[in-house]
């Protein structure tokens, strides 16, 4: 098995601790992960924005970056999205084949290695936000829930208006910045009533909308990525 990691461009200038947690799960695991130092951005804010031409070469770039191994694992929901909806769209060599080998974290757990149980300790109450490129373009579905329930001392508490958007949605957020700041304070609220110490989610770049709204709230929550909580042990904390 020939596995790699595309860390994503959120994850790669903001939260390096994100990839570092996954080559720390996955080599505890017995995955053996690449890091291609070719790999570049998915094209995702080139293509939602409307400039489907600009994103196309680095579908493209990709694809060759890729190219040789069985899985492309991903930390991000909603760019391997972009992987797996929009690249179909886009026409060039090893696109097709591309989409069929990358993986979202918790979706290569679950349904590759099929393991739920990673052996994880997080001594903490957690509640969990799916955002919306997991939960309605991958189906994502129980997965990210079923690994957070076997990790050793953590508490899941449930989210009310789980489902709804917490109003990043990449250029959305710049586009229409009061709405999305009125979503993000829902999300917030509804964060703070369940009393958790740590949200989390698939997404970093949800997560720096929900923390940043937090933080401007005077919140102690705390938001995590879900490779960060799965990857911390009782003899490595988080």
């Amino acid at each position: 098995m020939r596995v790699a990691l595309f860390v994503t461009c959120v994850n790669d200038t903001l939260y390096p601790r994100t990839g570092q947690a996954v080559v720390t799960l996955l080599e505890r695991l017995g995955v053996q992960v690449d890091f291609p130092q070719e790999q570049s951005c998915c094209g995702q804010p080139q293509f939602n924005t409307g400039y489907r031409t600009e994103a196309e070469p680095l579908a493209r770039r990709y694809a060759e970056t890729f190219r040789a191994y069985d899985y492309v694992i991903v930390p991000s929901g909603s760019c391997a999205a972009m992987v797996r909806d929009q690249y179909p769209r886009i026409d060039g060599p090893g696109t097709a084949d591309a989409v069929a080998r990358t993986y979202e974290l918790t979706e290569f757990l679950v349904d590759v290695l099929g393991v739920e149980d990673v052996g994880a300790y997080y001594p903490h109450t957690v509640t969990y936000h799916p955002t919306c490129h997991g939960l309605r373009m991958l189906g994502l579905g129980e997965r990210p829930h079923r690994l957070l329930e076997h990790v050793e001392g953590l508490r899941l508490k449930p989210l009310e208006g789980q489902e709804e958007c917490c109003g990043f949605g990449g250029t959305f957020a710049v586009k229409n910045p009061a709405v999305s700041a009125a979503m993000g304070a829902d999300k917030a609220r509804h964060i703070e009533e369940t009393d958790a110490e740590a949200v989390c989610t698939v997404d970093n770049s949800c997560l720096m909308h929900i923390g940043g709204t937090l933080a401007r709230r005077g919140s102690a929550v705390r938001p995590v990525h879900i490779a960060e909580i799965l990857a911390g042990t009782k003899e490595a904390p988080l």
